[in-house]
């Protein structure tokens, strides 16, 4: 596989996570450990599934404890921790903070062995930053002491998933095959917590359970599986500028849906994720074939 491919793979996984705002309104009003709880379990079905004829895939799991931890941590840790953040702090809020992850992984790539930031891969994560500011400007809804304890969740969310992704390079050794344990075990993890916080609420119509089946599938499945391939094997700073589209796409799907209004803020927004995401990819667009 080469890069220019496993990028494109992992693109698609920042498509897929678009969805989930979106997706995640149509499942009604399950509780969110409960949520993942379903669709991480749903997500490392999957996984098992492709492993049919491949009797050397379930290799995968025979990892060292700190793969496990990585994995596991990345995974069960980015969404406990975001969990946390939106149950104490207004969700615009919130999700600013937690979007300094593409950022992250932008900066943090630099510390790769046989990687290098050039001065277009900076100016489009910045480019992104700013529009993702500007695609929560308006929205917020104030700001009280009791949401401390939310936003500092946010920020160590976003390094969380940032150092998650960008170790997933330095494990290129691990199969792709092994996040499917990694997603059963977060599902258990968050099946445990479901049962400490929160009370059982089941979908209750057949479309809050087909959304459930597709978030799994999909956003909390297929995804992940994706992204670590393009952490292993592709641009890591393309996808980490890229990635400023995924709120920028969600909120595109949430008006489609009818569930948000479109703005001058969202156009420019648009405009300035679009292009810090042109420019960061300026080498892999411009290649010569």
């Amino acid at each position: 596989m080469t890069p220019r491919t496993a990028t494109l793979i992992g693109l698609t996984a920042i498509l897929m996570w678009s969805l989930l705002s979106v997706m995640t309104v149509a499942t009604g009003k399950i509780p969110a450990f409960q949520l993942a709880a379903m669709t991480f379990a749903i997500g490392g079905v999957v996984g098992l599934l492709t492993w049919i004829g491949r009797s050397e895939a379930a290799k995968s799991l025979r990892q060292p404890l700190a793969v496990w931890v990585v994995g596991v941590g990345g995974l069960f840790g980015y969404h406990a921790l975001y969990f946390l953040a939106l149950r104490f702090a207004p969700p615009a809020e919130a999700g600013l903070l937690n979007y300094l992850w593409p950022l992250l992984i932008v900066l943090f790539s630099s510390f790769l062995p046989g990687e290098r930031l050039a001065a277009h891969h900076i100016i489009g994560a910045v480019l992104g930053l700013v529009g993702t500011v500007l695609l929560f400007a308006g929205n917020t809804s104030g700001f009280a002491p009791g949401a401390v304890p939310g936003l500092i969740a946010a920020f160590i969310a976003a390094f969380v998933w940032a150092t998650y992704s960008v170790l997933s390079r330095r494990l290129k050794a691990v199969p792709t095959d092994a996040v499917a344990g990694f997603c059963l075990a977060t599902a258990i993890l968050a099946a445990l917590m479901h049962g400490l916080l929160e009370t059982t609420v089941w979908p209750e119509t057949g479309l809050q359970w087909l959304s459930v089946i597709a978030l799994g599938i999909g956003p909390v499945g297929a995804a992940f599986y994706a992204w670590d391939i393009g952490m292993k094997r592709g641009d890591i700073r393309v996808l980490g500028a890229a990635s400023y589209a995924t709120p920028l796409l969600s909120t595109g799907f949430l008006i489609a849906a009818g569930f948000a209004k479109a703005s001058a803020n969202i156009a420019l927004a648009a405009i300035l994720i679009a292009g810090g995401g042109l420019i960061a990819a300026k080498d892999m667009v411009l290649r010569k074939r």
